[in-house]
């Protein structure tokens, strides 16, 4: 661990804790590492997803915490950290003897940070769930994909990450500034559902004021509007339409040949099948590369849809530098971009366990102590 460069950015100095987990947890863990944070992973023994999934920026440490010996090694990096992260389901971590009161009676300025789908507490708070559970509990999923079909997951980026890992560092950061006005600790409960609720804001406001339908393709953001969908083309490739705004809308007909008296008005709801049914036919007639021609540098708002490899390799993200290459990984860029925290050009991956000696050094642990731990089988050696 002391071997690896100073880290830069707003979180330089900022040393956080990570129970091993999967999905929304070491993703806040990671944007945390990405703004210069210190983040320690505390690995389990056996079997896990390659580092490269999760292990960006960050170091790692495997504590069988099973161990008493493993315990006490966990609660002196506790006494030293800013901020712990954990994903395990309510009681857990207090049951190993890490919870919360635990830690902050060695620790009072920690920020506990405790990432859940079901929160922690309610009737459903020990049940066991995922994305597609959380978001169809919030009225999101609902409202994804076409009617009178079944609902379309989308992937796990609205429960998981942006329900999930956006909020709960958002609850961290937050914890971090009041800390340095109070010196006083916190535990964030970042429940993936509540932060899907949240992220449903917009749509209650527009229900609210008679903007938004519960029914499947009947508003402008969800498929029903003809020029907010996509549309295939004559490669079997797909075209983003989006031009909302009447400008928009208007430089998009513009390079279009169809006739815009016999198309009719934009906001004419009830021309609305027929209209999507001609831009269908349109889209048809050319390849995605040759709508993107058509389109690009101008403010029609239509784009092409690219898989994660095209993205990657697209002028407008390649020129950003907003995707790395590294051997067959791609690493997305650190994001926001700071004017004072320089671009990533490589990314360090954490190997499992190959951390152990120095974060159990900087912990304060000698040579004779480390040794002990491993004889123990508190600590893996890797």
């Amino acid at each position: 661990m002391t071997d690896s460069p100073a880290k830069t950015g707003p979180l330089a100095g900022i040393m956080v804790i990570e129970l091993a987990g999967i999905g929304p947890g070491p993703y806040a863990g990671q944007l945390l590492a990405d703004m210069g944070a210190d983040v320690v992973v505390i690995d389990r023994p056996g079997r896990s997803l390659p580092k490269a999934v999760d292990g960006r920026g960050k170091k790692s440490i495997v504590l069988d915490l099973k161990k008493p010996e493993a315990v006490e090694a966990l609660l002196k990096l506790v006494a030293k950290a800013d901020v712990l992260i954990e994903g395990l389901r309510p009681g857990v971590t207090e049951r190993m003897g890490v919870g919360p009161e635990a830690c902050h009676a060695i620790n009072p300025g920690l920020i506990y940070g405790r990432m859940t789908g079901w929160g922690q507490s309610g009737p459903w708070s020990q049940m066991a769930g995922h994305d597609i559970n959380y978001i169809s509990m919030t009225g999101v999923l609902n409202a994804i994909g076409k009617k009178g079909q079944p609902p379309v997951p989308p992937l796990n980026m609205v429960g998981d990450f942006g329900g999930g890992s956006m909020f709960l560092m958002t609850g961290i950061l937050a914890a971090l500034i009041e800390r340095g006005r109070t010196g006083k600790g916190n535990v964030v409960d970042a429940a993936i559902i509540d932060g899907t609720h949240s992220l449903m804001s917009f749509v209650h406001g527009m229900a609210g004021v008679g903007q938004w339908q519960p029914k499947r393709e009947s508003n402008l953001l969800d498929g029903a509007a003809p020029f907010y969908r996509c549309y295939m083309t004559a490669d079997g490739k797909f075209m983003a339409v989006g031009c909302i705004e009447p400008q928009f809308f208007a430089a998009m007909m513009e390079r279009l040949p169809i006739d815009a008296e016999a198309f009719g008005a934009q906001l004419d709801f009830g021309s609305w099948a027929r209209q999507h049914e001609m831009l269908e036919d349109v889209f048809a007639t050319k390849t995605r590369d040759e709508w993107e021609a058509i389109f690009a540098g101008t403010d029609a708002c239509v784009t092409p849809v690219l898989d994660y490899v095209e993205a990657a390799a697209h002028p407008a993200n390649a020129k950003r530098q907003a995707v790395l290459q590294d051997g067959r990984w791609l690493h997305p860029q650190i994001a926001p971009r700071l004017a004072t925290q320089p671009l990533a050009t490589h990314f360090e991956i954490a190997t499992k366990g190959g951390d152990y000696a120095a974060i159990l050094a900087e912990a304060g642990l000698g040579e004779n102590d480390i040794s002990q731990l491993i004889a123990a089988g508190a600590v893996i050696a890797n």
